[in-house]
């Protein structure tokens, strides 16, 4: 009986308790798995924020990416390069003109849409170019313009890809029809409309 408790004291005390190597190994593992969980369970406040703010521009990137953390940290980048930019609103009197310009393009829809809709995408890169965006390829100018505007941006990237099919030859008047309503909301949303618009509007 006695040898058997010796054996088992000199069992015991050859267990490596207490091993700091084992310790930091196990922390590590406990940090790792936290982590992970936190990813699939909960959000960040910054995922709640960007969310918040880009609206339906947050679910294409991320669709894009697969990859919240890469989301977050290109819509990040994109919210301080825009930050960057000299922004300005319109005066009045540039409003006027291009809402002047805007009446011109939609009535000439009526006669000859495929001009019309060529017309529309030159001035809505007018208008963002006055207003202070830079003037660069199209994928930037939607990202940039989705920082404030992030429920028009689609209508935007709908709106070009229509007019690139129109530039081919390869788009309907459907197709035109439904390019120029969409650049029309845009131009709403970065130019407004004057005094008793809405009941002019013309229907496409």
């Amino acid at each position: 009986m006695g040898l058997i408790r010796l054996a088992s004291l000199v069992l015991f005390a050859a267990l490596p308790l207490g091993n700091p190597n084992v310790a930091h190994r196990n922390w590590v593992r406990g940090r790792r798995i936290g982590r992970r969980r936190r990813d699939v369970c909960g959000a960040t406040g910054a995922d709640h924020r960007l969310k918040k703010q880009f609206g339906p521009e947050y679910g294409r990137v991320i669709a894009d990416t697969g990859d919240r953390h890469r989301t977050e940290a290109a819509l990040e980048e994109r919210h301080r390069r825009v930050r960057k930019l000299s922004l300005r609103p319109l005066s009045a009197t540039e409003k006027a003109n291009f809402q002047e310009g805007w009446r011109s393009v939609q009535a000439r829809f009526v006669d000859d849409p495929a001009i019309a809709l060529t017309e529309a995408d030159a001035l809505i890169g007018k208008v963002m170019a006055t207003e202070g965006y830079p003037v660069t390829e199209f994928e930037q100018r939607a990202e940039d313009i989705s920082v404030d505007h992030p429920i028009v941006v689609e209508n935007y990237r709908d709106g070009h890809e229509l007019a690139l099919r129109n530039q081919q030859g390869r788009a309907s008047t459907e197709d035109m029809r439904k390019a120029m309503i969409n650049y029309r909301r845009l131009f709403e949303e970065l130019v407004g409309l004057p005094e008793g618009e809405p009941a002019e509007r013309m229907r496409l």
